[in-house]
């Protein structure tokens, strides 16, 4: 054989390299878990995972911030009131804070009442 046989015999006898894969895929293939894009060619996220934007954290503290009504909210959507699930957990962070908070304002609230109730009845024993 000379040299172009070779090379002919070569290029009809073309197999893939089996170490590759040999998969070649076009460039406009997409794998079927992937053909779910919204209107900005990014993946859709399910609603239940979908994050929280900046300004609706804003508003989630504003709302929270409200005396009664925000308690309540909180605790909705701290237990399930939500499919979000970002939000139940940041919900859920932010009433483990409260709740922090308020133990250690009754802590300090009451070390500070025995202080003031034993200063000022040794001040009320001298008069």
């Amino acid at each position: 054989m000379d040299n172009n046989q070779m090379q002919n015999n070569q290029v009809n006898n073309y197999q893939p390299d089996p170490y590759q894969g040999g998969n070649y895929q076009p460039n406009n293939y997409q794998p079927n878990n992937y053909q779910n894009y919204n209107n900005m060619g990014q993946p859709a996220i399910p609603e239940e995972y979908r994050p929280i934007s900046p300004w609706g954290y804003v508003g989630y503290q504003l709302l929270f911030s409200i005396p009664c009504i925000g308690i309540i909210l909180l605790l909705v959507f701290a237990f399930g009131g939500t499919k979000n699930i970002n939000l139940k957990n940041w919900t859920r962070s932010y009433l483990c804070i409260l709740l922090i908070v308020a133990i250690l304002l009754a802590i300090v609230t009451l070390l500070g009442g025995a202080g003031f109730l034993a200063a000022f009845s040794q001040y009320a024993n001298q008069y």
